[in-house]
């Protein structure tokens, strides 16, 4: 309303040289917010300097306190707290004896072996065990779609913690697939790039066969406004009554070199849990697989931005898993060579129902995610940011996507509500 009574009082002026002049006054500072928001929404670096007298400054990543799915845990070295956790002592004596052989394997791994494999550990399976179960105390979850196609459905959640980015939870269901042939699938870097088409590089730096342990590299393609994304991530797989418990990660790897661009995803957690189900189509039969997801990450994008991104384009991704599963079985079932990340697959650590629902119940806080975090993410995103710089830049956006008025109600509403929360910070 106010620029529409502005440009009626320009329209009122006693001649067109001074509506022309009117005009121009009332325009450069328009521009100059326009120009604003595409020098800062299209960079989406949350390494700015002064913002509204707040100061982003820098911190060693080895004392980031980024958190994940609970804030509860305290973030000291994985590597120390791993013998204290597994000389704890539980009341059925089997379960002392599989504590036993898991520290006779660790025993005979090299010292480099046992600090890379202790980034994950039995503190990640029983993370990831409580999170299935529901009783990791987080937040609750807030249903978001239910979809479905003839041979999949899937159903998804999110939930926002007081610190940290929004985590998401799935349920996603296959009919006539195994659990083994749904993990090797998910495992399987050298496929999922014929399927994952924002995959664009993949790469082992380490493994152990003792525990089924990798350490992979990622490189991701992202949306025009943001640059790729580099991750490395450490995985591990559990099996117990049938059940595989895969916990992937974003770890530490000093000897690999940070660049500035793509830029490293440091606060990366995405684990899953894949097991037989009953079949939607043949009552009674468990010729189904159901794979319990459950992923958060900090890209280093404003969250409010994330989540609505995430949120329009969450189906369109997901949907292309079921084509390349299909895929993946005609040509295991046919007599298709194995990659090696898959081979991987089949080197995982079996566990007892007993024993893990004694880890659930252990007490005392373990850490789970990964200490070493970048320090632009987490707390930085959610840095004050003036509401000239986020109106701009709603508005350089809203005029280079042709989507209609729906598209640019959407953005402003975005810019608007992430303005609200720039002030009450």
């Amino acid at each position: 309303m106010i620029v529409i009574s502005l440009l009626l009082e320009v329209l009122k002026s006693p001649s067109i040289w001074d509506m022309l002049l009117e005009l121009m006054l009332l325009t450069v500072p328009l521009w100059i917010a326009v120009f604003v928001g595409v020098v800062v929404g299209w960079a989406w670096r949350p390494n700015w300097a002064i913002f509204g007298g707040g100061v982003a400054q820098k911190q060693s990543s080895s004392s980031s306190d980024d958190k994940g799915f609970n804030s509860n845990y305290s973030f000291i070295s994985l590597k120390s707290l791993v013998p204290r956790f597994l000389s704890q002592t539980v009341s059925n004596g089997n379960l002392d004896d599989e504590q036993n052989n898991l520290l006779k394997s660790n025993s005979s791994l090299s010292n480099h072996e046992r600090h890379v494999a202790s980034a994950l550990n039995e503190a990640d399976l029983r993370h990831l065990y409580q999170l299935v179960e529901v009783q990791d105390g987080g937040p609750a979850w807030i249903h978001m779609m239910d979809r479905s196609t003839p041979t999949m459905t899937y159903q998804a959640w999110r939930r926002d913690p007081p610190t940290g980015p929004p985590q998401y939870r799935s349920r996603t269901v296959f009919e006539d697939a195994t659990p083994e042939m749904v993990r090797d699938f998910f495992w399987d870097d050298e496929f999922r790039s014929k399927w994952d088409d924002m995959l664009i590089h993949h790469a082992v730096l380490e493994e152990f066969q003792s525990t089924g342990t990798m350490i992979v590299q990622w490189v991701r393609k992202f949306p025009f406004f943001c640059s790729d994304r580099e991750y490395v991530i450490g995985r591990r797989i559990w099996e117990s009554g049938g059940s595989y418990y895969c916990v992937t990660k974003g770890v530490p790897f000093p000897s690999l070199t940070r660049r500035d661009k793509p830029r490293r995803v440091d606060l990366y957690y995405s684990s899953w849990c894949i097991r037989a189900a009953e079949s939607q189509k043949k009552e009674g039969q468990m010729t189904a697989c159901e794979v319990i997801l459950f992923h958060h990450e900090d890209m280093g994008i404003p969250w409010e931005i994330a989540k609505l991104g995430i949120k329009q384009g969450m189906w369109n991704a997901v949907k292309k898993i079921d084509p390349g599963l299909r895929t993946y079985q005609k040509e295991k079932l046919s007599g298709g060579t194995i990659s090696h990340c898959a081979l991987m697959a089949h080197s995982y650590t079996r566990v007892s129902i007993d024993y893990l629902k004694a880890l659930e119940a252990a007490t005392g806080d373990l850490p789970i995610e990964n200490h070493d975090t970048d320090t632009n993410s987490s707390e930085k995103s959610g840095i004050a940011i003036p509401r000239v710089v986020i109106v701009g830049g709603a508005i350089a956006l809203a005029c280079t996507v042709d989507r209609g008025l729906l598209t640019k109600a959407v953005i402003f509403g975005v810019a608007r509500r992430f303005a609200r929360m720039g002030r009450k910070t």
